[in-house]
């Protein structure tokens, strides 16, 4: 049986269910990992009601010893995956003037030195198992910074770097890395619960839908080694880039 862990799964509607749902779909045992249980739990349960094998793992992505768990949980089921994905993000923001040094650094831990610890653990352990594909989740400040997103953009900047340095090391030995800048803002639980006039504000359209951005990362797994992907963007069509 072949395996997808996914790292960084919050909410049934957010992009890591997303993920694990479109994994599930293709026939993978489908590992979500990440910090809150009952979420997990919710986003397995569903999978499984609808045919799919899935169960969940819970860890701190930003030690090695959580990522390594993460990966263990998924090898006990079967075998060394074959896809991954570092989903994690925090989208916080604060004027630089006022940030705290513990601002910036919690910020690039989650979403660039998780990011590193995953990939590092998916080259020891996919190379030697015959490769796969490591996807990393990028943003619309992976690329521009701007205040008061400072400190978030340098953190996913960081992330970008990470994927790019590993697809160029590591391709030649059979791991795909790709980067998916998700350019926009997405149609999941945090627009929903806690930015509902910005979502009335984009209209019918205006947001990334999780499930349409789950065919972009299960397109990119699929891709054959003689066209590879590197880094891919989406938007709405309305978005302006």
């Amino acid at each position: 049986m072949s395996t997808a862990l996914v790292i960084g799964v919050g909410s049934e509607n957010g992009v890591g269910g997303a993920l694990c749902r479109r994994f599930a779909r293709e026939g993978l045992y489908v590992v979500a990992a990440g910090r809150t249980e009952e979420k997990l739990a919710g986003v397995t349960a569903s999978i499984r009601a609808s045919g799919g094998d899935a169960s969940y793992a819970v860890a701190d992505a930003t030690t090695s010893s959580g990522i390594a768990r993460y990966f263990d949980a998924a090898e006990e089921i079967a075998g060394v995956p074959e896809l991954v994905v570092y989903n994690v993000g925090n989208n916080r923001f604060s004027p630089l003037v006022e940030m705290t040094d513990q601002f910036f650094e919690d910020l690039w831990r989650i979403c660039c030195f998780g990011g590193f610890l995953a990939g590092r653990e998916a080259a020891q352990r996919m190379i030697p198992a015959g490769g796969g594909t490591l996807i990393f989740t990028g943003a619309t400040a992976s690329m521009r910074a701007r205040p008061p997103f400072t400190a978030f953009a340098s953190a996913k900047a960081g992330l970008r770097a990470v994927a790019h340095g590993m697809a160029r090391e590591f391709g030649k030995q059979g791991l795909h890395v790709g980067h998916v800048v998700i350019d926009g803002v997405i149609d999941g639980e945090q627009v929903n619960s806690r930015l509902p006039l910005l979502k009335e504000h984009l209209g019918e359209g205006g947001m990334l839908q999780p499930d349409d951005i789950a065919e972009a990362y299960w397109m990119l797994h699929r891709q054959p080694r003689s066209a590879w992907t590197l880094e891919l963007d989406v938007r709405p069509d309305r978005e302006s880039f």
